[in-house]
C-alpha cells in the first residue's frame, strides 16, 4: 500500500540533487514567488564551448582582411550560408590561463587561478550564472548546463562539471547527454502537489537542523577553518535557492515536448545534433533563457570515422600528416552542425512573429587556440540578440581580454553588469 508521507530515501535523494543549483542567497532567491513574466519577447544566450582547440591554418580567417570582405577559412566553410550573420573576433586571451588541457575550466569566467593564497586551483562565477541571474526568476531552470555523455573528460575540456561556476566559483553540474536532457526539460511529475509540498518542508527542516549545528561548531574556528565553514554554508543557501524555485513552479506542469524522446545511445555528432534542438525546444517553451554545452571531442571523431586521438589531433603540428586531417575534418564538421543550429534558430517563430535567432546571442568556441596555445582564443559570435555586429572579421588588440566580449554580449542583452572577470571594457568593434 502507498502512502502520501515521503520517505527518508526521497528527502536524502531529492536534497543530493539539490546541491548542484548555482545560486547563492545574494542572488535573492526570495523574489522567485513575486516575479512576474515580461510581456516582450525575452533574451536568450548561448555559449556552446569545446575542447582541444581548433586548426590555426585553416580555422582563423586572415587578420589582413579585417571587416566583412574577408575569404571564408576553410573550416568554417560550412557556415558560408550563414557569413553574413556571425563575426569571428581574434585577438582575444584569457591571460591568467596556463592549463593547456583546460578548455573550458576559465573559459567564461577569466579567473586567475591562482588567486587565493595557498590554494594550487581557484575559479570565479561564469558569464552564463551572471545572465541566469538576472533572467533566471522568469524560468522553471534559471540555467541548464548541457554536457556530452562519454563520462570523463576525454574532449580537452579541463576540471569542472560543466562550462559553468557558481559566484562562489565552484563547479555547477549538468545534465549528461540528450536524454537526460529531454527527461530534465520534459518528463511530467507523477508525485502528488501536497507529497511533493510535504519533500519540500521536510528538506527544509533538515537544513535548518544543519544550519543550527553547523553555527554551533563555527564558534571557536580558526581563520581557515571558519572560511571552509562559510563555503559549506553556501552550498546549503543554494539548497534553499533550488527549494524555492521548486516550490514557485510546483503546480505548473511541464510543457508537453515539441520533439520526441531522444534514444540513450546517442553519441559524437548525432548527439550534437540532438542536442542543439532540445536547446531549440527549451527556448520555445520558455523553460529556461541561459543554456551552456559542454561539447563531445572524443566521440565526435569516432563517429566521423576517425582513428587518431583527440590529444594527438591537437598536436598536428609536430608530425601532421593524418593528425591535420583529422583536426581540419574535425572543424568541418562542427561548423556543419553548427551552420545546422542557426538554421533552426532562424526557421523557429516566436509569438511576435520575428525569429529565435533575432533575440538569441550565442558564443561558440573555446580557451585554447591548438595544442597547448592559450593565445587568440577561438570565438565565433551568431544570433541578433546582443546587438552584435555580424558579418565580420573583427580583429581587436592582441591580448583583449576574452572577459570584454563576454561583457559585450551581457551589456547587449540587458543585463546590467559593469565588468566581469578580468574585463576592462567591452569591445567596440563588436557593437553594431
Amino acid at each position: 500500500m502507498s502512502s502520501n508521507n515521503p520517505t527518508r530515501r526521497q528527502v536524502l535523494r531529492s536534497a543530493t540533487a539539490a546541491v548542484a543549483l548555482p545560486f547563492l542567497e545574494s542572488f535573492g532567491f526570495r523574489r522567485f514567488a513575486s516575479a512576474a513574466t515580461p510581456a516582450e519577447v525575452p533574451k536568450r544566450i548561448v555559449f556552446l564551448g569545446f575542447g582541444w582547440g581548433v586548426t590555426e591554418e585553416s580555422w582563423y580567417p586572415d587578420i589582413n582582411t579585417p571587416g566583412a570582405d574577408y575569404e571564408l577559412p576553410d573550416g568554417l566553410s560550412p557556415l558560408a550560408r550563414h557569413k553574413a550573420d556571425f563575426s569571428i573576433i581574434q585577438g582575444l586571451r584569457n591571460k591568467f590561463s596556463v592549463e593547456g588541457h583546460a578548455g573550458s575550466t576559465w573559459w567564461l569566467t577569466g579567473a586567475n587561478p591562482y588567486a587565493q593564497p595557498g590554494q594550487s586551483y581557484c575559479n570565479t562565477v561564469s558569464a552564463d550564472q551572471v545572465a541566469a541571474n538576472e533572467f533566471g526568476r522568469f524560468t522553471r531552470f534559471a540555467s541548464l548546463q548541457l554536457n556530452h555523455s562519454e563520462g570523463n573528460d576525454s574532449s580537452g575540456h579541463g576540471p569542472g562539471l560543466s562550462l559553468a561556476w557558481d559566484a562562489s566559483g565552484k563547479p555547477i553540474g549538468g545534465e549528461n547527454g540528450p536524454f537526460a536532457t529531454y527527461h530534465r526539460l520534459f518528463s511530467k511529475d507523477s508525485m502528488p502537489i501536497e507529497h511533493r509540498r510535504k519533500l519540500i518542508e521536510q528538506k527544509r527542516s533538515v537544513l535548518d537542523t544543519v544550519l543550527e549545528n553547523a553555527r554551533s561548531v563555527k564558534r571557536g574556528l580558526g581563520k581557515d577553518d571558519a572560511q571552509k565553514l562559510d563555503e559549506y554554508f553556501d552550498g546549503i543557501r543554494n539548497i534553499e535557492t533550488r527549494l524555492s524555485k521548486d516550490e514557485k513552479w510546483m503546480d505548473k506542469p511541464r510543457p508537453d515536448a515539441p520533439l520526441g524522446e531522444p534514444s540513450s545511445s546517442l553519441r559524437g555528432r548525432d548527439e550534437i545534433k540532438m542536442m542543439y534542438q532540445l536547446m531549440v525546444a527549451a527556448f520555445q517553451t520558455d523553460s529556461t533563457r541561459v543554456i551552456t554545452y559542454r561539447q563531445p571531442v572524443s566521440s565526435l571523431l569516432t563517429s566521423i570515422g576517425n582513428k587518431v586521438a583527440p590529444h594527438d589531433m591537437s598536436h598536428y603540428h609536430s608530425t601532421r600528416g593524418e593528425k591535420l586531417v583529422c583536426s581540419q575534418l574535425r572543424d568541418r564538421t562542427q561548423s556543419a552542425l553548427l551552420a545546422g543550429l542557426i538554421d533552426q534558430l532562424k526557421e523557429t517563430r516566436e509569438s511576435d512573429g520575428s525569429r529565435l535567432f533575432d533575440n538569441v546571442v550565442l558564443a561558440y568556441g573555446s580557451n585554447i587556440s591548438t595544442g597547448h596555445n592559450l593565445t587568440n582564443c577561438p570565438t565565433l559570435i551568431t544570433g541578433g540578440g546582443a546587438g552584435i555586429n555580424l558579418g565580420k572579421n573583427i580583429v581587436v588588440n592582441k591580448d583583449t581580454p576574452l572577459c570584454n566580449a563576454w561583457l559585450t554580449l551581457l551589456q547587449g542583452i540587458g543585463v546590467p553588469a559593469q565588468r566581469h572577470g578580468d574585463s576592462t571594457g567591452v569591445v567596440p568593434e563588436m557593437q553594431s
